[in-house]
């Protein structure tokens, strides 16, 4: 990752992104392709489309490019782009039902084939845990310094992250459940909690202090 990359995380919204790409800035968009890529992969890998996944996540790309002018709320674009990609997973899917696809799916199924899912469940573990590191940077840099102590193991004792941070003791907790929740509302995340949904009834992606346990490693 580059130097211009990094710079790009800095707290530019969505919407600023969205409008930067429109007018060329190319660093805006290699931002908004670096934030929302995690999301396009989920969904291309729960779907499972046997090796299309490349294909999709292109064309996915290629239709924000020619839409990107014409989308009325950036802000909304995780959303767009959660729709787009599950409309082209589907688009894939009906493309594979030819004789000689189901012929090679059936041929498939019969082998299972344990480390595939593994590595499928790692992939997607990587790529929430991309959009979760994301999150974190950018809460506040005094709230990542919080979490930051809250995770350490052994764990640091209140007083400690009290007198460092000059918080009191009381607000320690409340301030991880804001810090917490502020993690949830984060675009990339709330994408990827609504894919999920979407995609099969109640998600299965959670935040609390275990989840964010490598993110400052």
């Amino acid at each position: 990752m580059t130097g211009d990359t990094v710079l790009m995380h800095d707290d530019s919204s969505t919407t600023d992104l969205v409008i930067r790409a429109r007018n060329g800035d190319k660093r805006a968009w290699d931002a908004l392709v670096e934030r929302y890529a995690p999301l396009v992969w989920s969904i291309c890998r729960r779907n499972r489309l046997g090796g299309g996944d490349d294909d999709v996540f292109q064309t996915v790309w290629l239709q924000l490019v020619d839409k990107l002018a014409t989308i009325r709320n950036p802000a909304a674009l995780p959303g767009w782009l959660a729709t787009a990609t599950q409309r082209e997973c589907n688009r894939a899917q009906r493309a594979a039902r030819s004789p000689q696809a189901l012929r090679h799916a059936l041929e498939v199924e019969i082998i299972p084939d344990p480390q595939a899912r593994m590595v499928e469940h790692e992939l997607l573990m990587a790529e929430r845990h991309a959009a979760l590191r994301e999150a974190f940077t950018h809460l506040p840099p005094k709230r990542q310094q919080l979490i930051a102590m809250l995770i350490q193991d052994p764990p640091v004792p209140y007083a400690q992250i009290s007198a460092r941070l000059g918080i009191p003791i009381g607000s320690i907790g409340p301030s991880r459940s804001r810090c917490l929740e502020k993690l949830r509302r984060y675009p990339a995340i709330a994408a990827l909690i609504n894919a999920e949904a979407r995609g099969g009834g109640k998600s299965n992606l959670r935040l609390s202090d275990s989840s964010v346990m490598t993110l400052t490693s």
